[in-house]
């Protein structure tokens, strides 16, 4: 028979939560007795994940959706009985369009964010000048790296493709998903499956026509994937947040109690939180990397400095609803990014009631811009009434809508959204080394392996083991 055994885990976004829940259901399963306490500084619980019902419309603050080609969204849907309310993106006008010299040009056919594995559709588009298309297509005699090193996704995107791909494709596109630099942006960090390309075909050109006869090969056997790439819940993403609430019955659950001091005992570790001092044989800490590192630094000065390294960039999203009828545009695609020479106050904008249905009634349409990250961060300073003009100016300029709104929403995210800069992944083996010398002690999240919903759940889980595994020894 194990002693009752204490669990602390600091943080209730989707990390936090998933790694209480995988906790919970271990010390079930294993009937291990122990108690179990998640603490949120906010009055709400996950994190970036906020869903807002307004009359006709479903508004997404923070993400809208999550990749289904990583398995851990899908499967902890299919856990929570939520697998009935997943919604698709719409089969038919998926377009992706880029803002070109103040006019939208459709994103050609076969790309991969910015690899082409179709020639004539590379050829015709009017995205790229002829010599930039001229010397992407030296990718294809462009020896592979020897080095190993990392390198930035702009040196990596310029080396093989030229620095016309970087402005069009890399900063808008790639950069965007992290909105970050991509001067300063990990190439090995945020998207390692280039850099595997590189190193099996040499060219990416050659790499991304060899996989996209893989996926038709596959398609002709009945292999066809059951979801498309990319996912959302009828009600909103706030749903998984909502049931993962309802699961954790055995999980004590504070909020708006902001944690103060953390600190290693003879016995484990003590969290400081108001007036209270709660023992902790395990302790979990999942929120950003700043906080934590004022909490460790008197305790590991190393590890603190090593946290602090990891920057953050702050942004915003603006949702803004239109009566169907005062809205021109067709609105036939899932959106637009706006490359940093076309000087538009937005950065990119999903046109959500297009993308996925139920976002907006018959009679509207949704269209939700992002504003800020780390090339116009200083926008994020303005009130809500200049970003809302802002939006709509460009909304004006560039889809030509000058109705009145009848829906808006802001939401920002202040320094909320951490950069996997070069040596990205170095610097998380050192972290982990640190935190491998303290028994019981475990840092996760966004922060570190991976920033989507599918990433921080899976970190959750493996941490969940960790955790079982130290109390267990």
């Amino acid at each position: 028979m194990f002693p009752r055994k204490k669990i602390i885990i600091i943080g209730g976004g989707i990390t936090g939560l998933s790694t209480a829940y995988f906790i919970q259901e271990k010390l079930k399963e294993q009937k291990i007795p122990a108690d179990c306490l998640l603490i949120e500084a906010d009055d709400r619980l996950g994190g970036k994940i906020r869903s807002v019902q307004t009359d006709d419309f479903i508004i997404e603050g923070g993400p809208d959706s999550f990749i289904t080609q990583k398995k851990w969204g899908l499967e902890l849907c299919r856990r929570l009985g939520l697998e009935d309310r997943l919604v698709q993106t719409n089969p038919l006008d998926k377009a992706i369009f880029v803002l070109t010299k103040g006019k939208l040009q459709p994103f050609p056919e076969g790309f991969n964010l910015m690899i082409p594995s179709r020639m004539m559709p590379f050829l015709l588009t009017p995205l790229v000048s002829p010599l930039g298309k001229l010397r992407m297509g030296m990718d294809l005699f462009i020896p592979k790296r020897d080095s190993n090193d990392d390198e930035s996704i702009a040196s990596f995107v310029r080396r093989r493709l030229g620095n016309e791909a970087v402005r069009k494709f890399a900063e808008p596109i790639l950069a965007g998903i992290f909105a970050g630099d991509a001067e300063k942006l990990s190439i090995k960090a945020t998207f390692p499956q280039f850099t595997a390309l590189e190193q099996k075909y040499g060219s990416l050109i050659t790499g991304m026509r060899a996989r996209a006869r893989q996926g038709k090969s596959a398609g002709n056997t009945g292999s066809k994937p059951t979801y498309s790439m990319f996912v959302t819940l009828r009600d909103g993403l706030s749903s998984i947040v909502t049931e993962l609430r309802k699961r954790l019955d055995s999980v004590e659950i504070l909020t708006g109690q902001a944690v103060e001091q953390v600190n290693p005992t003879s016995g484990g570790y003590e969290v400081l939180v108001g007036s209270e001092r709660k023992p902790a044989d395990a302790l979990v800490v999942t929120c950003n990397t700043h906080t934590s590192a004022g909490w460790i630094e008197h305790w590991n000065r190393p590890l603190s400095t090593l946290l602090r390294e990891i920057p953050y960039v702050s942004t915003a999203t603006v949702s803004v609803g239109f009566k169907k009828s005062e809205v021109k545009h067709p609105l036939k695609g899932f959106g637009f990014v706006v490359p940093r020479e076309e000087k538009c106050g937005i950065m990119a904008s999903t046109w959500s009631s297009t993308k996925f249905a139920g976002r907006a009634s018959k009679e509207h349409v949704l269209i939700r811009t992002f504003l800020g990250g780390a090339h116009r961060e200083e926008v994020i300073g303005r009130n809500d009434e200049d970003l809302i003009t802002m939006v709509r100016q460009d909304l004006k300029a560039i889809l030509g809508i000058d109705a009145k709104p009848v829906v808006v929403k802001v939401f920002r995210w202040i320094k909320a959204n951490p950069q996997y800069h070069v040596g990205h992944l170095d610097r998380v083996s050192e972290i982990e080394k640190h935190v491998q010398k303290h028994s019981g002690f475990f840092l996760t999240g966004a922060a570190y392996r991976g920033v989507g919903i599918p990433d921080c759940i899976e970190q959750g889980q493996a941490t969940a083991s960790k955790v079982i595994a130290s109390i267990t020894d």
